[in-house]
């Protein structure tokens, strides 16, 4: 079992589930496809798991570690944003959400990707490499945020927050819907949620 799947705090973790989205830091395994860095570059993206009939060996040695995600929300919640190769419509949807709702860094609407990797690589680890979290107001949160609720991580959706797991969400908990919370999603991809771009969340449709 390779330690290539991602949870919300960003760790890259080792379990049978299967992921829904690959992601990219750059090379961080040897030749052993043991992981050896928690990324090398500051774009950590998610893609598609099927691009142009391309067939990928996981792991090749001095080739890029695939990573993988439950769903896009845990995607975003470990610092990852869209792929402009595979997912061009939306990371440039992304992109116009994000710059719309960060508006204190007065950028264009067609900033270049490696502006905002660098606002996200500063909120997503300090310099000891540990997540960086943050607190909001738990009723002001949009959906697709995770939040630390009861010791673990937690999806918001609606008035309810749903566990995390590697194989999936555990029953929704009632939403807190006073007082501050601790929120694992960077801030400026949660205001990127408020401005628009709702992230892909692997809910039953019941619980939508």
């Amino acid at each position: 079992m390779l330690q290539n799947r991602v949870d919300p705090w960003g760790n890259i973790i080792r379990t049978p589930a299967r992921g829904a989205w690959m992601g990219n830091r750059g090379l961080l395994h040897d030749e052993h496809k043991n992981i050896r860095r928690a990324f090398k570059l500051k774009a950590w993206i998610t893609c598609v798991l099927a691009f142009k009939e391309r067939r990928r060996t996981v792991m090749l040695p001095n080739r890029y570690t695939e990573l993988f995600f439950l769903d896009e929300a845990t995607a975003f919640a470990a610092g990852h944003r869209p792929c402009f190769e595979c997912r061009r419509q939306d990371a440039i949807r992304f992109r116009s959400c994000w710059v719309q709702g960060n508006p204190q860094y007065a950028l264009p609407e067609k900033v270049a990707f490696p502006v905002i990797d660098n606002i996200l690589h500063a909120e997503r680890i300090n310099k000891a490499g540990e997540k960086i979290l943050h607190e909001d107001s738990a009723g002001d949160l949009p959906d697709g945020c995770f939040i630390l609720w009861q010791q673990q991580p937690c999806l918001v959706a609606g008035d309810w927050v749903y566990p995390w797991t590697p194989a999936g969400y555990l029953p929704g908990l009632p939403r807190p819907v006073s007082g501050q919370v601790t929120v694992l999603t960077p801030a400026s991809v949660v205001n990127a949620f408020q401005a628009g771009y709702t992230p892909q969340m692997a809910l039953q449709p019941s619980a939508l």
